[in-house]
């Protein structure tokens, strides 16, 4: 059964076209994303889908009526109402009818008639037991109870998101559009969510920039171009392969059809000199002349098979613009570049960062720092790079080390240089080997004179891994290099990446840049810090033994969650059953909490 079909879609904005010809569907149960560059149109597909805006062009058949689809938005405008109102507006008529019951109550002298009519409607759509499940789908989102009573325009961005995944939780949509859900999550959320969209029954659209989320949660990917919208089977992993095949195949094709061309031109030639000679040689002899202008039959006939090629010209392959660069590092014979023992950091006598941290670098290594936000990840990299000090505890390099540093902050450019004289600056560099080197990195033409400071956020990381080119480090510490990046460059510089020979200590919040350059994890979390040797996959199926294999307080957590979800999905026939499943309620969730603390 499917839950729409989209056809011929074609939408303009400002007078430019976005999409065109576009054709989309989704059936029941079934997980797929939404990919492309930015400014392809996929939120404004999105809302045309949802009926929030029309289409230009063609039409939608929406086999399950938008009134039962969920839409997590990417900026949803919020409202007043708090946390815990917002997601039991989920409810819909149940909500309705708890406003309804607040209303009368608040009021002085109420109508008692009316006021036992609705709250007789209310028990019997058991709306008692809305409230619980609200506070249960923020408990499972890590919303904590602090916030429920604040208005959704006080939290923050990855509040802001986990609400709405609460209230989604609740409103159990046949279908969900979902627009960048991972946007402003930390990693444990994220993990939590992946978990969420892989086992959830109902059907899912999604536009995500996460190519890791994309592999764990998407049966398949549309890739939205302006004249085309292509269904690849498969996650983002899947998606990239069958683009390579696709790109190979053409590129045969080019080739050939090509050679094809040019064996029909010559062909053409020939009978065009065989016709010129013979017509010559004939003089006035008729029969001679009528030979001779079956070569002019013959010479058409390849004409127009040689005008059907063309007519149906095979496209040559676009190479993606990329940065075309291998790093190298310094000469280095060493076995360890670097030692930190029992190192101490805080920023101020309550919040301690780390305590008696021991740990290495060795030649090789490629090490992965992950972590929540405020966990430590980047002062780590400072304390590696020589930029701060430990309260407590040494760190030693070795001598014969050359550190090269990328700051999330990019704080290390000269904002009053232009991108030339920035790279003019570097040992024996010249003028003209300035602008092949800039072309890589994808600086054309007059962008290698725009001031640093007027650059965007892209653009600076790439001057910033021009710098590390020619750094000759044989340790790079990169905090977020790839953020700002749109997906193909992002590509490319993991692919320089993974050719540089030297070791690297990176932080990134793009686990499927961490799973494909680095070969050790380094795990913060505030209370512990876990050193693991492996790829990122191999880490987290690790860190899932470990949870299963936990003390039996987290079993008793878990059996706890699913009593709890057992009891609130439970029929009842009187109003003792419903109080006595309500106070076991109340009782389960306030042991989670004992738990959890």
């Amino acid at each position: 059964m499917f839950i729409f079909k989209g056809k011929d879609l074609g939408k303009e904005w400002k007078g430019k076209t976005l999409f065109n010809h576009i054709d989309i569907s989704l059936q029941k149960g079934e997980h797929v994303a939404l990919f492309g560059r930015n400014g392809t149109g996929k939120t404004t597909l999105l809302n045309g889908l949802l009926g929030k805006i029309s289409f230009d062009s063609g039409s939608v058949h929406r086999f399950v009526p938008v009134e039962k689809w969920g839409y997590l938005e990417q900026d949803p405008e919020y409202s007043v109402v708090t946390v815990l109102d917002y997601v039991q507006t989920a409810a819909g008529k149940v909500y309705e009818l708890k406003r309804q019951l607040e209303t009368l109550q608040a009021q002085s002298d109420f109508d008692m008639d009316e006021y036992t009519q609705v709250y007789q409607t209310f028990l019997d759509y058991d709306g008692y037991l809305v409230e619980s499940e609200a506070e249960n789908a923020l408990h499972q989102v890590g919303l904590p109870s602090s916030v429920w009573t604040s208005t959704l325009s006080q939290l923050s961005g990855g509040q802001k998101t986990r609400a709405q995944l609460a209230r989604l939780i609740l409103q159990k949509p046949a279908c969900i559009i979902m627009d960048e859900p991972t946007n402003h999550l930390d990693q444990e959320t994220m993990e939590w969510l992946e978990e969420w969209v892989v086992h959830y029954p109902g059907a899912v659209l999604l536009v995500s920039h996460d190519r890791y989320f994309l592999d764990r949660t998407a049966d398949a990917i549309y890739e939205l171009n302006t004249d085309s919208c292509k269904r690849y089977e498969g996650g983002y992993t899947a998606y990239q392969q069958q683009k390579e095949i696709e790109r190979r195949t053409q590129e045969t094709l080019y080739h050939k059809q090509q050679q094809r061309k040019e064996a029909l031109r010559a062909t053409i030639r020939n009978y065009q000199q065989w016709f010129q000679q013979a017509h010559k040689a004939a003089g006035t002899d008729d029969f001679a002349r009528a030979k001779a202008k079956k070569n002019v039959s013959r010479f058409k006939a390849k004409e127009k098979e040689l005008e059907r090629l063309e007519h149906n010209q095979v496209q040559k392959p676009q190479a993606n613009k990329s940065v075309n660069v291998r790093l190298e590092d310094a000469h280095f014979s060493a076995r360890r570049l670097l030692h930190m023992e029992n190192v101490s950091f805080s920023y101020d006598e309550e919040n301690l960062l780390f305590s008696d941290l021991s740990t290495s670098v060795y030649r090789g290594d490629r090490i992965g720092v992950i972590g929540p936000n405020g966990s430590g990840k980047s002062t780590l990299l400072k304390l590696i790079a020589g930029k701060r000090k430990p309260n407590k505890g040494d760190i030693k390099q070795n001598p014969q080390m050359t550190i090269g540093y990328f700051a999330q902050e990019l704080e290390n450019l000269d904002e009053y240089k232009t991108v030339l004289d920035s790279i003019l600056e570097l040992p024996d560099m010249t003028q003209s080997e300035a602008r092949t080197i800039l072309g890589c990195f994808l600086f054309m033409q007059e962008d290698v004179f725009k001031q640093i400071s007027s650059l965007s956020m892209g653009e600076k990381c790439r001057v910033a891994f021009i710098h590390l080119y020619f750094s000759s480090a044989n340790l790079l510490v990169l905090d977020e290099p790839t953020n700002f990046l749109d997906v193909d460059t992002k590509e490319v510089i993991e692919d320089v990446l993974q050719s540089y020979p030297g070791a690297m200590v990176i932080v990134s919040h793009d686990r499927y840049l961490i799973q494909k350059t680095a070969n050790r994890i380094i795990a913060l979390d505030g209370r512990e810090v876990l050193d693991y040797k492996g790829h990122y996959g191999q880490f987290m199926a690790h860190k899932q033994n470990r949870r299963n294999t936990e003390p039996d307080t987290e079993n008793d957590r878990r059996e706890l969650e699913l009593r709890l979800t057992q009891l609130m999905s439970m029929d009842v026939d009187s109003e003792e059953e419903r109080q006595k499943i309500l106070d076991e309620i109340k009782m389960t969730r306030q042991r989670l909490q004992q738990l959890k603390r």
